[in-house]
């Protein structure tokens, strides 16, 4: 057993085609097994490339991906991947759609319908439980989304920038729904933005990116005690925070940009 949710060492990943891209370099991280950990960088750096590695969908060219001290060979259930779209089953309720895994499953009702009744309430959508989510707003398609996840029990949560489509207040809303989630479970998350005032207020640890090829910049942890609140963003300490990883991410955008020219 390890005390690591997930452990990166020398990962590249190469796309290939006429022109191959070399999306990542020798990346190296951990993610320690209940801890918040948020990735932040310029657009185009990787982000989203090591979210994909762990969670099975792609495979490095070289170097080791392990989940709980075990290589990834594929997607598996005790990884769930939160996408920007909730990317609900348009012609299945809301309840049908949050127990959807354990039915697919063929598990009985009785296993798992107090759970998603439970989760339903916890997001707030106990009365859409027959609606459509073409009756829903996308901030609610975002918690039925949420709410399945937990209903699957997944050990380790992937997020790619779940809350980059919604405005601003619902985007508010979300963080706070997950903040207060994430300190009943404590599930392990690894959360992709582009946000920094969102990393910060989320996470134990944000993680900076280089510019492609993508390379883990720096480690900062964010020391700000839980529970956490949106009224944060105005402490003194998560402004020196901010300023910290917006200047790093600045000066990566820069990089790329001079080497494009």
């Amino acid at each position: 057993m390890t005390d690591n949710a997930i452990e990166l060492s020398g990962v590249t990943k190469i796309f290939g085609g006429a022109k191959p891209v070399r999306a990542l370099d020798d990346v190296a991280l951990t993610v320690g097994k209940g801890q918040f950990v948020a990735i932040v960088g310029p657009s185009g750096c990787g982000k989203s490339t090591i979210l994909n590695l762990v969670a099975g969908f792609e495979k490095a060219t070289s170097g080791t991906v392990l989940v709980d001290g075990a290589p990834v060979g594929g997607p598996g259930p005790d990884r769930a991947v939160v996408f920007q779209e909730a990317a609900l089953f348009p012609w299945l309720s809301v309840w049908e759609n949050t127990v959807f895994s354990p039915k697919a499953q063929g598990r009985p009702e009785r296993e798992y319908k107090d759970q998603a009744t439970q989760f339903l309430s916890r997001v707030g959508l106990s009365e859409f439980h027959d609606h459509l989510p073409a009756q829903l707003s996308g901030g609610m398609k975002q918690r039925v989304g949420l709410a399945r996840t937990l209903v699957m029990e997944p050990q380790l949560f992937l997020m790619d920038e779940p809350f980059g489509a919604l405005d601003a207040q619902t985007r508010i809303d979300m963080q706070e729904l997950l903040l207060s989630v994430w300190d009943e479970l404590r599930r392990t998350v690894v959360f992709i933005t582009h946000d920094v005032d969102e990393a910060i207020l989320l996470a134990d640890v944000v993680l900076v990116m280089s510019a492609r090829p993508g390379r883990i910049r720096s480690r900062v942890p964010i020391d700000l005690s839980r529970p956490r609140s949106i009224d944060l963003i105005t402490d003194p300490v998560f402004v020196a925070l901010k300023r910290e990883i917006f200047n790093q991410i600045r000066h990566e955008a820069n990089i790329a940009r001079l080497a494009a020219d």
